[in-house]
């Protein structure tokens, strides 16, 4: 396992990967870190947590800023390899966003990002 520290660094080195058209969506969300997602939710390697820009209205005060979730342990133990765990960093970061642009899961899959 790395130290935290080059987690950190390794995602952002994967998040400066972000095709230019996402770039702008990516802009907009916070991306944290966490060990593990929540028992309830399953082995993620990532979480979209927010309302998506296809629901505007749904948007106002009280509602969290939208953020991405990036989980270190299931990433670290499925991609030893530094280059296959930026890869797949890169991929999770994009299915993520999708979902933060409206996109199905069905969409994602078809984009290769599912």
């Amino acid at each position: 396992m790395m130290h935290p520290d080059e987690f950190e660094d390794t995602v952002e080195f994967a998040l400066g990967m972000v095709p230019a058209p996402f770039q702008a969506a990516l802009d907009e969300v916070a991306v944290l870190i966490d060990d593990d997602a929540p028992p309830q939710l399953g082995r993620l390697y990532g979480l979209y947590q927010g309302v998506p820009l296809t629901h505007p209205e749904s948007r106002g005060y009280g509602q969290l800023p939208p953020r991405i979730t990036i989980f270190r342990r299931p990433l670290e133990q499925d991609f030893p390899d530094r280059q296959q765990l930026i890869g797949q960093i890169c991929v999770t970061v994009l299915h993520e966003l999708g979902h933060h642009l409206g996109m199905s899961e069905q969409q994602l899959k078809e984009l290769g990002y599912g």
